[in-house]
């Protein structure tokens, strides 16, 4: 499969260097991409994915700044437009979704709906 320039997802500055921060950990497996997609689930009924995993065959490619994402094409009417920021201050640190096609959001800022 092509990789895609445009990504439908956004990574902001910080996110991008946690995500290729974790790329350099001793251990990282070098084949793996980095994963955004949504799941049933969560207090608002979908909730977010951010991982590692392995490109399917039915999965999107993307590269932002040298890093390769994947995303089920399906996931992209709810993902469209999102930026994945990551947070390490005192209150809260992690990475933080800002999807501007949630309806509604819970508390814990990883559950959303359409």
């Amino acid at each position: 499969m092509e990789t895609m320039t445009g990504s439908p997802v956004k990574l902001t500055a910080g996110a991008i260097e946690e995500v290729k921060r974790l790329m350099s950990e001793p251990g990282f497996d070098s084949n793996s991409y980095l994963r955004v997609g949504v799941k049933g689930g969560g207090c608002s009924g979908l909730s977010y994915v951010l991982g590692f995993d392995a490109k399917e065959a039915d999965d999107e490619v993307y590269e932002i700044e040298g890093i390769p994402v994947v995303m089920k094409s399906a996931h992209g009417i709810y993902l469209f437009g999102m930026q994945v920021d990551f947070q390490d201050g005192l209150n809260a640190r992690g990475f933080v979704f800002n999807n501007p096609n949630a309806s509604s959001t819970c508390g814990c800022g990883s559950s959303f709906a359409v």
